[in-house]
Parts: C-alpha cells; structure tokens; sequence
C-alpha cells in the first residue's frame, strides 16, 4: 500500500507537472510576474467559471477577507455576525479592522453558522455576517440571504473551503458557492480543492461598483498609477501563481468527484458503526453522498465520535501510519485573542461538542481503495473495542 498522505500534492503534481512546469517557465521567460497576462487570463476564466462578473485575485485568502470588508465600507464599532467554529483567519480580519466580531454557535449536522443563533445576535449596530462553507459544504444561505435583506445587513461569503461547490436554492436555482452573497472570497492555499503552489486567493461579486472599490484596494488603492484614491493594501496574486491555478481549474470539477467518490466509500464503510456520525450533505441519500447533487465538495471528511476518547484514536491512527486532522481543538469565543466578556458557554453548546468530537480523515483526489479500506478498518476496530 501506498503511503497515506493527508493531502497528497505530488500525487496531483504528476497528473499536471508538464503543463505547470512549461506555465511556470513560461511566465519566468516573460517577466511578467506581477499582474501579468496569465493572472488577467486566469481571472476571466474563474468568472467564467463561477458565472460571476467580477473576480479580483489577491494575495491569499485573509486578505480576500480583509478586503472584502474594506470595500463594503464597514466602520469600527461595526458588528460583523459568524461562527464560533471555524478557522481564525474568519474572525482574524475583523478585529484587525477595528470591527466587533459576533461569534455565534453552528449547527450540529453540517457544522455551518447556525441561523437561529445568527437571529438572536442581530443588533442595530449589526452590518454584516460571514457564513464559512465549512469543510466544503455551503451553509444555509436561503435564510442567510433573506435574514440579511430584513435587516439591510452585508453578507459575506467565506468559500476557502468550499471552491467549486454548488448550492441549489429553494427555488431550484444553482449557484457557485461564493457568489450567493453580496461579496465572496477564497483561498487558494496549497491545500485547498483549487491550490496554488504558494499563497494565493480571490474575492468575487456581481456588484459592479463595489468590484471597482476592490480593484482599487489590492492595489494601494490606485486606479492610475501614484493616484491613490482609496486606503489600500499591497495584496495581488502573481504571475506564476496564477499559470499554476489556469492549469488545475479546469480539472477541479473533476478533483471535487474525486473526493466525493473517497467520501461515498469512507461513508459505505462506517455508516451504522455505534458511536460515529457520517458527514452528510442537504440531500438525504444513502451513504450520505448523493450520486448526483454536487452540495458537497468534501475539503475535509470530517467525522464525530461519540462516546470515546476522540484523541487517543488521533494517537491510534497515527501509530498506524496514518495521518488525521482535529479542526477544531479550540472554539474562536476561547481562543486568548478573542475572549470576550459577552460571551456565555451556554450561547455555544454544539461548538463546545463538537470540539471534543471531531477527526477530520485523509481526503485528496488520489486516495485509492485499499488507502480507505485500511483506514475505515483502523477507526472500526478501534471505536468497536474502546
């Protein structure tokens, strides 16, 4: 058996290594390195892509964020409403804008911003909210949308984890992830569905003016050169970043199937096993894993195990050569950075669960049957026997 990566990138490399390689030279060659031809190419292509007007690359998926914000023009004092359970970068970019973050609990089943706890966090100082597309599936963004029109808020869309997901409205309509809000963003981080070789990300919106404030802003706020007309930062995704992200999007929906096919089988093998739930997507289908809907993009396999020492099976896995992730050790509410006198343990009852629980398994496009079948066999007997 092959050796069991968590994510494995050069398995991936070798599928496209002659076309990134040439991209790469071919960018060295021109010198272009900084908004160059293949960054504005591979712009209009994840337009294209997402079926959203605007796409400005940026330097990395914080920065998406941060800037995402700055275009809407939110203030200090400005509350800005998301999850407790999540990545720090999410509640990081508010802070550092003088903004107050919210924190609030998740739901317990896809792990995303809980709506009803979103409902009793509105304020009249509330401006926006950031629902994170955890671990690859999009929260609930019908209710999202229409709570934040009756309350004239901001939303947006932290699609990091989500690139290349599909959400299917109650009206039927399908939407790219990060183009349901009023503005998205996403990294392109090594590790994510769609990576780069570096740090790299985007923000996307339909809004024509807000784009222009934000094409602005990435570029120390300039629309003519040494002609400042907005606060700026330097955040501009490279040359080569982007001739490596032209070569992979166009395999992405195939790199999303991939790990769907790996979920279907992780979810085969240890569905009705006691004591571990099954991720799942909106769609009620056997294994958990629709054969056709595309909810799910699987960024992470993410399980819960009830009623057993969640880290001695972490140790357990590890001993057997296999690799497993716990995300989230530490709710945002308890983290030193962001504690905060308002917050009440009671507001975070699935959060403070599901940290004690989760264990995020081996998920990348090359995973091969007899990977998923020791692996599955491992947390089996070991859950089985605890």
């Amino acid at each position: 058996m092959r050796k069991i990566q968590m994510v494995d990138l050069k398995g991936q490399y070798q599928e496209i290594k002659n076309q990134v390689n040439q991209s790469v030279l071919d960018v060295i060659e021109s010198t272009a390195f900084i908004n160059g031809p293949e960054v504005h190419q591979f712009q209009k292509e994840l337009e294209e892509y997402l079926d959203v007007k605007h796409v400005i690359p940026c330097a990395n998926g914080t920065d998406a964020l941060q800037i995402a914000m700055m275009g809407l023009g939110l203030q200090p004092g400005d509350e800005v409403i998301t999850a407790d359970f999540t990545f720090a970068a999410t509640v990081e970019v508010i802070a550092l804008l003088g903004l107050t973050p919210v924190l609030v609990d998740v739901d317990p089943v896809s792990f995303n911003i809980d709506v009803e706890a979103i409902k009793k966090a509105i304020t009249p100082k509330t401006k926006a909210i950031v629902p994170v597309h955890l671990f690859g599936l999009a929260a609930n963004m019908d209710e999202i949308m229409e709570l934040a029109e009756d309350n004239n808020l901001y939303v947006i869309e932290d699609n990091a984890q989500a690139i290349g997901g599909t959400y299917t409205s109650k009206d039927g309509t399908k939407t790219k992830t990060g183009a349901i809000g009023h503005v998205g963003s996403t990294s392109f981080f090594p590790s994510k569905n769609l990576g780069c070789y570096g740090d790299g990300g985007a923000i996307f919106t339909n809004d024509d003016d807000l784009a222009h404030t934000i094409r602005g802003i990435v570029n120390h706020g300039m629309y003519v050169r040494y002609h400042h007309d907005v606060v700026g930062v330097n955040s501009r995704l490279d040359s080569i970043q982007a001739a490596i992200l032209r070569a992979k999007l166009p395999k992405l929906d195939t790199y999303n199937a991939a790990r769907r096919n790996a979920a279907r089988k992780y979810s085969k093998a240890l569905k009705g096993i006691q004591n571990i739930i099954i991720p799942t997507g909106y769609c009620e289908a056997e294994n958990s894993v629709c054969d056709v809907c595309d909810c799910h993009v699987f960024h992470q396999y993410t399980l819960r195990i009830l009623n057993t020492d969640r880290d001695a099976l972490v140790s357990h896995l590890n001993e057997h050569g296999i690799p497993c992730g716990v995300y989230y050790p530490i709710p945002l509410h308890l983290q030193k950075a962001y504690k905060d006198e308002r917050y009440k343990e009671a507001d975070f009852p699935v959060t403070n669960q599901l940290i004690k629980e989760v264990i995020s398994l081996p998920m990348h496009t090359e995973l091969d049957d007899e990977q998923i079948e020791f692996i599955t066999k491992t947390i089996i007997n070991f859950v089985t026997n605890s």
